[in-house]
């Protein structure tokens, strides 16, 4: 499906699980596992009701899901999650029974749900419907973020066929926010607290996954996502495709006012001219636009005969004569029928006398 930013969240294959340490890869790992509807769960023996986003068993089970060995390093990474607000968790002392539920869990996608068999979703089979904003919190708190938060962070901000952003067009690409689209290792670093050679050796490292694209000059770069479900075959773009769309919203933008660093003037450019430029390059309309409904009238005469006069009755669109209303002398509206013959006399006394 289309994954504008205007919806709250993004897709995530449970085959394509971050690694490295994290608190969103932990997170990651405990969302993988929870039951996808209401049901009974069973558990070494013990049946458990469950909700969706929810899971329940022991500590084993809990390092089991986690990859560590250690019961403390378990409960200490539940803790840690636990004070960012992504999760509520019980350990019962009595009967080592530990629960945890997803604070986020997303009840509203495009699955259906399987009303038979296991309510827990199978290991790497499926996807899991991530909010768009849970890596927010963590730069929000200034936080440094490990190798699988930076990994997550950019899953979560990824777009594809927006209309806000040319580029989106060619490949899921990586946006933050309106004016994002292209970015610079530099304000990647700042919002995780890394180094810009540590970001560079970032992409690097998950070039299979984030392919890196270097623009001229001091525009930036642009990131896509290669793994990016979008129920369709794709290819990654060419130097050509990238150079086109540049070109293409600086030809539009030749006039437009200039501030700030060439790579916010484009940034600019991109989110005010992406539409226009989808719809002459890859002809792709979006169906959007709301109906044009501007007059068809002379310039001239949109200046001074702007006002529906008497028309109390009348709609703002005016598509026809209102029957109700009483007659009046001139019936000119500007967004609907109107009688010429009273509005050509009126303009030309208009213009005779002042």
């Amino acid at each position: 499906m289309k994954c504008l930013m205007r919806y709250e969240w993004v897709k995530l294959l449970r085959s394509h699980l971050p690694n490295g340490k994290g608190v969103m890869g932990a997170w990651a790992k405990l969302a993988s596992r929870v039951a996808f509807r209401k049901g009974q769960a069973s558990y070494c023996g013990h049946i458990n009701a469950v909700c969706p986003g929810m899971w329940a068993g022991g500590i084993t089970g809990l390092k089991s899901i986690l990859g560590v060995r250690s019961r403390t390093q378990a409960l200490g990474i539940m803790q840690q999650l636990s004070q960012f607000g992504y999760i509520e968790y019980e350990l019962n002392p009595k009967t080592k029974k530990l629960t945890y539920q997803i604070s986020d869990w997303v009840m509203k996608c495009s699955g259906a749900e399987c009303m038979d068999g296991t309510v827990y979703a199978t290991d790497g089979y499926g996807f899991l419907c991530l909010p768009r904003s849970i890596p927010d919190r963590l730069a929000e708190q200034n936080y440094i973020f490990e190798e699988s938060d930076a990994w997550l962070d950019l899953w979560c901000h990824t777009v594809y066929e927006d209309p806000g952003n040319a580029f989106s067009c060619l490949a899921p690409a990586i946006q933050y926010g309106k004016y994002g689209a292209v970015l610079t290792l530099e304000s990647l670093g700042r919002r995780w607290n890394w180094e810009k050679t540590k970001v560079f050796r970032f992409f690097k490292k998950h070039g299979d996954v984030f392919r890196l694209v270097r623009l001229n000059g001091s525009y930036g770069c642009l990131v896509f996502n290669t793994l990016y479900p979008t129920g369709t075959e794709l290819t990654m773009p060419t130097q050509e495709d990238i150079v086109r769309i540049i070109d293409e919203v600086r030809f539009l933008g030749a006039n437009a006012y200039r501030t700030g660093s060439d790579h916010d003037h484009l940034n600019r450019l991109i989110a005010w001219y992406s539409r226009k430029v989808v719809l002459t390059l890859f002809h792709i309309d979006q169906n959007e636009e709301p109906e044009n409904r501007v007059a068809l009238f002379a310039p001239i005469y949109r200046a001074y005969l702007s006002l529906c006069w008497n028309c109390k009755k009348c709609e703002y669109d005016c598509k026809g004569k209102n029957q109700d209303s009483p007659a009046v002398p001139f019936t000119n509206h500007i967004r609907g029928p109107c009688d010429w013959t009273d509005l050509n006399i009126f303009a030309k006394e208009y213009f005779t006398y002042g």
